[in-house]
């Protein structure tokens, strides 16, 4: 009896030790993501620069490494022009590009998951809200060096865990964002693989500041009648705390998926003091409840896989 409940103590003790050490690993993969992408050597990753360029090489060493299949129309990479159109620069029309990986289960139907790489550069491009901030770097590292790490992570958590889902994966880091959705408008107009065949976006963008009193925001509810089912099967004990936005639109990438009909689901943290500003810095992310936002969203995905197919719902507001 003594012997049993030791080995079962040991059992237990084992299975935690694991455990935590899992959360340990996920959150340095994390950190690693973050400290890289938001350091100063980056200099805020804005479009058109030798550091966007750096950090569009940095995904995509990242994506190969998981063996993801290179789905852009240059190897990984998909490239096009973008132009700064906030402020007047004698560079306005810039050379950028969306890094692109794809998780072939031999599916039917893929699932696409995004978070742009790019932010504002040293504050020469627009849309810094700090006007003493003209060239001074901006590090982005909620936006979206976070969106950018929970990428990566989920990349390489279905890549390695080894389960083959009843579902592929297109994994898309956009580039020029910050300049008005350029790089997720230029893939849906130039897709690199069938819009048809694709059962929702995932968005990620600043996913890296938590606000435990009012949960992160997952957007994009009502853009499928299938998500109320599909949520109904979250137990919210079990995840990180979160509330649901209806509308398809909003200020990211997964509103240019939305405007080809595309059900999307867009998950975001909320503004706080550092948005747009050079003090978005590495240190202030909150990487636990990062690490609980990927846990709440790989929840999801699962749940999706039950769905052979999600229904696309305008939820613009009718005149």
């Amino acid at each position: 009896m003594i012997r049993a409940l030791f080995y079962q103590t040991l059992t237990i003790l084992l299975f935690l030790i694991s455990i935590s050490h899992a959360t340990a690993q996920d959150i340095a993969y994390l950190k690693k993501h973050v400290y890289y992408l938001a350091s100063d050597e980056m200099k805020g990753r804005g479009t058109g620069s030798k550091e966007a360029r750096k950090t569009a090489n940095y995904i995509k060493k990242e994506f190969k490494k998981y063996g993801l299949e290179p789905m852009g129309e240059k190897g990984y990479f998909q490239d096009f022009a973008a132009k700064v159109r906030r402020v007047t620069v004698p560079d306005s029309l810039r050379k950028s590009r969306n890094v692109i990986g794809f998780l072939n289960n031999g599916a039917k139907r893929t699932i696409v998951i995004g978070a742009h790489y790019d932010h504002l550069g040293e504050g020469k491009q627009g849309s810094s809200r700090d006007s003493t901030s003209y060239g001074i770097i901006h590090n982005g590292a909620d936006d979206n060096a976070s969106g950018v790490a929970g990428l990566l992570e989920l990349a390489r958590h279905f890549s390695s865990n080894n389960t083959k889902e009843p579902f592929n994966f297109l994994f898309i880091s956009f580039g020029a964002e910050e300049l008005g959705l350029v790089g997720s408008r230029y893939f849906v107009n130039h897709p690199t693989y069938p819009l048809s065949d694709i059962h929702f976006m995932l968005n990620m963008d600043m996913i890296g500041r938590f606000n435990p009193d009012n949960g992160v925001s997952v957007i994009g509810y009502g853009s499928s009648p299938e998500f109320v089912p599909l949520f109904e099967q979250i137990i919210r004990d079990e995840q990180i705390k979160f509330y649901t936005g209806y509308e398809g639109r909003g200020g990211s990438d997964q509103t240019s998926f939305y405007e080809k009909n595309i059900p999307v689901l867009f998950f975001h943290t909320g503004g706080h003091e550092d948005y747009h500003k050079p003090t978005d810095d590495p240190l202030k992310i909150d990487y636990e409840s990062l690490r609980g936002i990927l846990l709440l969203e790989k929840e999801i995905i699962i749940k999706s896989f039950s769905f052979p197919t999600l229904k696309f719902r305008n939820t613009d507001p009718k005149e």
